[in-house]
């Protein structure tokens, strides 16, 4: 019979992207005497990795534990994107409650929807925390209302919909009943979290039941897995049986057990029903595993999470300039990298070609392939990558369904013509379309996935950077019909060697640069983006001739224009069909797959003929 543990919460922490949740835990763990009065801590302390501070978001799920009087609250902070749901998904097996984090000025917005339909569709009570309610332009009354809206939008259940509000400033570790009291610290937040949320129910007598939702890697002991024990109790040198997600089962012995406080794994002699913990020992331990009593072997249900919806081609390396900066460069190598991501990225999907240096990666979104790309770049690989393409699948009807994405867009009123055009073009199909006060405007599409890869750039450029944009995977619907290309082709080297700034004088009158004086770059590689639609061979390594009354680095590069410098996720959406992006631990190069210029015409004129 199940028994509520009231000394324990186990919560999850949901939110749109920079609203200010990861701060907010930064205040909890001050505030329950996580650090010494004298150590030196970084914001944001749980987003440890290099690209989530440098993004500015969380792209890993983390969970730490905090002591408030007696309670013990396991706090799990969730990405706030959605190409980042495998994430989500996760985690909610782990907790019984979330906090529902939304700006004081912004409200509810898109990406809010996807963390919050997760929660609910699992039962959860939520605490909705209105955060940074010291700005100026604070919409209080709002943002309750249409969070309560969205609450009934996502189908919540009266006793859902019933949630306590706490206002909040995460930045100074305030808290409040009302917005114009707030005490001086997060007490209030924690009242109401061991108030209003409730205590893990649990069956201590019953035999011990894990279901492992999270995998980490420690040098010392191997691999870790980490998850929440449903019932029983759990301790070090117990026998135990791993039931794989195939229900394929293995013998093993856990060797040390944990608990998560304080940022830190404690190890514990057991951990009971109820506690989100860690265990060591099981050396082929996975994400939806079960571990059981070998006297009763009986799985929990598995993980699911959704399929995804985009792909990319990862290869070796074959350019001229192969092997120059990476240190893993093989296929062995790459493909034991990408079978080792999967082992913790529930939502990623690799599959072996035909080809034994070629590897196809599908993931949740550009966004999700680009995070994996730019972490096995700084980790020292080299590699290729092609152009993202989405997934098809095929109807009960048996026509082709493809999917399709749910897009917010908020522009202001000038832009929304050049918008409702761009998308248009795309195949996009307008839901519904209102005007704030300010005269900004507000539109829902229904966009073909394929229609939204590489549609930020020119978003950006139609709304001269001021446009906002969101997605959210819709589902699957008939295929839309075919769109227009990118429209522009690409300036390609015509030979290997050094950029020289007088070739480029006569180049950019073509179309715009990617390439710099200096630069090496080989045939076949893309150097700029012709303004016409189709490829233009150039040579951006002619040397002016010289006298011996002028030296050779005298050269005049005045009158050049800036080179256009992409970052991951600009050459992503820009690279062609018949182009591969080249990335290495120092460079990133566009290239056609050909390099050779005659085999690309051979290949341009069987493809017409």
């Amino acid at each position: 019979m199940p028994v509520s543990r009231a000394d324990l919460r186990n919560i999850a922490i949901i939110a749109h992207v920079d609203h200010g949740k990861t701060t907010l835990v930064d205040g909890m763990l001050k505030q329950t005497n996580v650090f010494r009065a004298n150590q030196e801590v970084a914001e944001r302390v749980l987003d440890s990795n290099d690209l989530e501070r440098e993004r500015g978001i969380t792209i890993l799920a983390k969970n730490t534990g905090v002591l408030y009087g007696e309670t013990t609250i396991n706090l799990v902070d969730t990405p706030g994107h959605a190409d980042f749901g495998g994430e989500v998904e996760r985690v909610m097996n782990m907790v019984d409650g979330v906090l529902l984090l939304v700006d004081a000025v912004e409200g509810p917005i898109p990406q809010t929807r996807f963390v919050l339909q997760q929660a609910l569709a699992k039962g959860h009570r939520a605490i909705v925390v209105v955060n940074k309610v010291d700005r100026p332009a604070a919409r209080l009354d709002y943002v309750v209302n249409a969070t309560f809206d969205l609450f009934i939008d996502l189908g919540a259940t009266d006793e859902q919909a019933e949630f306590p509000v706490i206002y909040t400033i995460a930045l100074d570790g305030r808290a409040g009943y009302r917005p114009d009291a707030l005490e001086p610290h997060l007490g209030p937040l924690f009242d109401t979290i061991v108030k209003s949320l409730p205590a893990p129910l649990v069956e201590p007598e019953a035999p011990p039941r894990m279901l492992i939702t999270s995998v980490a890697y420690d040098n010392y002991i191997g691999k870790i897995g980490i998850g929440r024990l449903w019932s029983g109790t759990l301790r070090g040198g117990q026998n135990v049986i791993r039931i794989a997600p195939d229900g394929t089962p293995q013998n093993g012995k856990v060797n040390q057990v944990f608990i998560f406080r304080d940022l830190r794994r404690v190890e514990q002699p057991q951990v009971s029903a109820g506690d989100i913990c860690a265990l060591c020992g099981l050396p082929d331990i996975g994400i939806g595993d079960t571990i059981a009593d070998p006297a009763d072997p009986t799985p929990l249900p598995p993980i699911h999470v959704e399929e995804p919806t985009v792909r990319m081609t990862f290869a070796v390396n074959d350019s001229p300039f192969a092997g120059r900066d990476g240190q893993y460069v093989t296929s062995r190598q790459l493909r034991a990298r990408l079978q080792r991501e999967l082992e913790g990225n529930v939502a990623l999907r690799v599959e072996d070609t035909d080809s034994a240096d070629r590897f196809l990666v599908s993931g949740r979104g550009e966004l999700h392939l680009a995070i994996l790309i730019e972490t096995m770049r700084r980790e020292g690989y080299e590699f290729s990558v092609s152009k993202p393409e989405v997934i098809f699948k095929t109807g009960p009807d048996g026509k082709r369904r493809e999917p399709v994405e749910h897009v917010f867009i908020e522009v202001a009123g000038d832009y929304h013509g050049a918008v409702s055009e761009l998308v248009g073009k795309r195949r996009g199909t307008l839901l519904s379309l209102r005007y704030g006060e300010d005269g900004t405007a507000y539109s829902e599409y229904l966009v073909p996935t394929r229609g939204m890869l590489g549609f930020r750039q020119p978003f950006l450029m139609g709304t001269r950077g001021t446009g906002v944009v969101h997605t959210l995977f819709y589902g699957h619907e008939p295929y839309g019909g075919d769109l227009s290309g990118r429209g522009v082709g690409s300036l390609v080297a015509l030979e290997t060697g050094v950029v020289t700034g007088y070739a480029l004088v006569n180049v950019q009158e073509r179309g715009l640069l990617f390439v710099t004086p200096e630069d090496s770059v080989y045939g076949g590689q893309v150097v700029g983006q012709y303004y016409r639609n189709e490829d233009l061979v150039v040579n951006v390594c002619k040397a002016k001739h010289l006298t011996n009354h002028r030296k050779s680095f005298a050269e005049i590069t005045v009158g050049l224009n800036p080179a256009r410098i992409m970052s991951l996720d600009e050459a992503i959406e820009y690279i062609g069909d018949d182009e591969l992006l080249e990335v290495t631990p120092k460079a990133l190069r566009i290239r056609k797959r050909l390099l050779d210029h005659e085999k690309r015409k051979q290949a341009a004129r069987r493809a017409a003929g």
